[in-house]
């Protein structure tokens, strides 16, 4: 432990570190002020001195070369406000908390120097001397992963070699030091303890501070293509993954931004969630989106396209419908890799035979015919790709519009649109005759003139809907294409290799068929359907997107994930995800020797499993992890609390007037966040209207629509909780009824470990067996009177 002596020199050198920033921000803020307003006028001004004068040919070169000066003028001063604004951004940061760590480091041969780490580097007033360094400098490594005595670490000239001859650990806040100690460790469990006691926050916050070591492993990874992060609930996954955007942005600066950085979350509300840990750390948030919202930018003008909530609800609540066994069955095979190589052997077989095309009509005339396409396309050579022959077909398609155009010039139905043209028709009509005669002409010569210019550009005009839809394509029938695979039997046995169709098949086909006959679509038929478009006409990659960060990762299917690295060619993908949180009814990618693990293939893929559980108490983590497969291995976090309680009632009015109680007395109690989480989003809207009248002030119904995580009280679907914590949880009604099936199991386990401090679970008769089969001394078990 640090003597007093230790403390007020460490509190000294806070002070004078303060001191040094308050001048840094002074200074910062007179030369943002200063250069802003240089901005500003240069801005005002910049019309009032370019002298803009395009009469003459001499003018026009001394004007642009002018506006070319000033523009280059005001770029550099732009540039230079903006830098100045983030370094202040960065200095009033480090106000509050200049640095929360420190390790005495004796290179060989050289006396041991004090190295203190921050979320930023500030330098002395000499601009040499560091004062702070960034937690992620080679030099940092020290921290995160050494203990005192020998150590190196790596630096772009190779590895630095010697001795940590101390390693001490602050809580410092408004300037002032909290906590100071000493450890022999990574990270000291009394930071960890300071930090995970409090309550739950809005809004993730930066990690910096209690970085772990195996989560430092996740965070400085840059070597392979694939890394996958397989997590128990609550052990940090997304912070070591936030952090690892910000060790990358800060290492490659000069050649990654953010935006060449992509999340996929797993819902909206999520977003929200993590959107400021990167600009706490003084980086741009990368750019953030749900799988659902990029399928809806490509699907979605042509169906209407399902949702993965509304996929699981139908899971969750329709089991005693007519079909749902032959939709669980579609549902996973539909997800397959086995669906993969169906379809890429269905492209392959459509390069010799069976493509569907739609003909082209105009006004209830075939311009061209489905069979003459067809016949067009199979005439090209059959060692073309068959998305150039697409576009060879596309480019004779448009020559047969033109042709067509030409022969309907005399039709009846020009001279009847001619009749009724406005003034402002025939002034286009005036114009384009100007522009081919290069503007000599003033009126039409003659009546025939005026009226074959005029039916040009009538026709032109009727047929552009046509010519773009041609050249976006339209006219190969991928509807129909992908229907075909559910039509014909014979067709999928061929491309399948299977003689045996699946008990579910026939039904399971005619509730696709049925679907796209309505244009509506399945969330098991979008990945499959838009990966067929795109092999056949040519994969809309994005080359610029370097680095995919994909959270929950085990909701994603194996053939979600042969999307994604066809989506993003270029990308190195970071996959965090917790098999036991798998509550989707498709297999899942993220398996130990599963699809996720093979798509790149073992020499370009390194997998970290974290086990240590930080988010909940010791009771709760011995509570939760005997629920699910191998949750032995899960390791709690030296936090102690009260046992999760199990409290039954006799029915569902004495349930919602128990809940009401509970939540006052948590609220009295100084509980910020608490989630009353129910199975399915109907069930949640019930419960929240009956609890809307009990209580002063109204809980927040959570949707799959809602944008922000605020505190208070929150009714929550269990599937829409994932990746979010509470400081106490409520389970609305952990009964058998409600939580009975195997395929439930997942799903109650995530529920219950979205608390950090407090775990109430509610039951309406019999318990849930995943909680009767614990043992019971692991939660105090009480029945309600109300």
């Amino acid at each position: 432990m640090s003597t007093d002596k230790e403390w007020q020199q460490e509190q000294q050198r806070v002070d004078d570190v303060t001191t040094k920033l308050n001048r840094r921000i002074s200074g910062l803020e007179a030369q943002v002020g200063s250069v802003r307003g240089d901005v500003v006028e240069m801005r005002k001004e910049f019309w009032e001195e370019v002298t803009m004068n395009f009469s003459e040919a001499d003018d026009v070169g001394e004007t642009s070369t002018s506006m070319r000066q000033q523009s280059q003028v005001l770029n550099e001063r732009e540039h230079s406000h903006r830098m100045a604004a983030e370094s202040l951004g960065r200095m009033r940061r480090l106000r509050q908390s200049p640095y929360f760590g420190r390790i005495d480091f004796a290179e060989d041969g050289e006396p041991a120097e004090a190295i203190y780490l921050g979320i930023a580097s500030f330098l002395d007033e000499d601009e040499q001397t560091f004062l702070v360094y960034d937690w992620r400098a080679p030099i940092s490594n020290l921290y995160y992963d050494s203990t005192p005595g020998p150590a190196s670490y790596e630096t772009p000239s190779g590895e630095i070699s010697g001795d940590i001859t101390l390693k001490r650990q602050y809580v410092i806040r408004d300037a002032k030091i909290r906590f100071m100690f000493d450890t022999g460790v990574t990270i000291g469990d009394e930071l960890l303890q300071a930090v995970l006691s409090r309550s739950s926050d809005a809004q993730m916050k930066s990690i910096v501070a209690t970085i772990q070591k195996e989560q430092n492993r996740i965070i400085r990874n840059d070597r392979t293509r694939m890394l996958i992060v397989q997590g128990a609930a609550g052990s940090g996954k997304t912070s070591a993954a936030l952090q690892r955007v910000a060790y990358l942005l800060y290492k490659y600066r000069d050649q990654l931004k953010a935006d060449q950085m992509v999340l996929f979350s797993p819902n909206p509300m999520f977003n929200s969630y993590v959107s400021t840990v990167l600009p706490e750390l003084g980086e741009e948030n990368m750019l953030q989106t749900t799988y659902q919202e990029y399928l809806e930018r490509r699907l979605g003008r042509e169906f209407a396209i399902e949702d993965p909530f509304v996929q699981i609800e139908y899971v969750l609540s329709k089991n005693e419908e007519p079909g749902y066994e032959s939709r669980m069955g579609g549902i996973r095979y539909k997800s397959s890799e086995a669906f993969v190589s169906v379809i890429n052997a269905y492209k392959t077989l459509l390069e010799s035979e069976g493509m569907i095309f739609k003909p082209v009509r105009f006004q209830g005339k075939v311009v061209v015919s489905a069979e003459e396409m067809k016949t067009e396309f199979y005439s090209y050579d059959s060692s073309i790709r068959l998305a150039n022959r697409l576009e060879l077909l596309k480019e004779w398609m448009l020559k047969e519009l033109s042709r067509f155009g030409k022969g309907e010039v005399d039709a009846e139905w020009v001279d009847r649109t001619i009749d009724v043209m406005d003034t402002e028709d025939y002034q286009r009509a005036y114009n384009r005759l100007r522009r081919k005669k290069k503007g000599k002409a003033e009126t039409f010569d003659d009546f025939q003139q005026e009226r074959e210019i005029l039916a040009r550009m009538v026709v032109s005009d009727r047929l552009k809907p046509l010519r773009k839809w041609i050249k976006a394509q339209r006219f190969v029938n991928i509807t129909k294409l992908y229907g075909e695979l559910f039509r014909s039997d014979a067709l999928f046995r061929k491309l399948s290799g299977q003689e045996q169709l699946p008990a579910w098949w026939g039904e399971m086909s005619r509730q696709t068929l049925a679907r796209l006959e309505q244009g509506e679509m399945a969330y098991e038929d979008t990945t499959p359907f838009l990966y067929l478009k795109e092999i056949m006409l040519g994969f809309r990659t994005n080359t610029n997107i370097r680095h995919v960060i994909i959270d929950e990762a085990q909701d994603y299917s194996p053939f979600q994930l042969v999307f994604f690295k066809r989506l993003f060619p270029r990308a190195k993908i970071t996959a965090l995800g917790d098999f036991n949180q798998a509550i989707y009814a498709h297999s899942s990618a993220l398996q130990k020797s599963g699809p996720l693990a093979n798509l790149y293939g073992p020499e370009q893929t390194e997998l970290i499993s974290l086990t240590r559980s930080y988010r909940s108490t010791c009771e709760i983590v011995d509570f939760t992890r005997g629920m699910v497969e191998g949750g032995e291995e899960i390791v709690p976090f030296n936090r102690s609390g009260e046992k999760p309680r199990v409290l039954e009632v006799r029915d569902t009015e004495a349930l919602q007037r128990s809940i009401a109680a509970d939540l006052q007395a948590l609220q009295k109690e100084g509980y910020e966040s608490i989630a009353v989480i129910c199975k399915t989003a109907d069930e949640s809207a019930e419960v929240h209207q009956a609890l809307g009248g009990m209580l002063e002030t109204a809980p927040r119904l959570i949707k799959k629509t809602t944008l922000a995580f605020e505190k208070g009280v929150h009714i929550i679907p269990a599937y829409l909780a994932k990746g979010v914590e509470f400081d106490a949880v409520i389970i609305y009604n952990g009964s058998s009824a409600s939580y009975s099936r195997e395929s439930e199991r997942k799903l109650f386990y995530t529920a219950c470990t979205r608390a950090m401090h407090l775990l109430h679970i509610y039951s309406v008769g019999a318990l849930s067996p995943f909680i009767a089969k614990l043992q019971p001394e692991l939660y105090e078990q009480s029945a309600v009177e109300v």
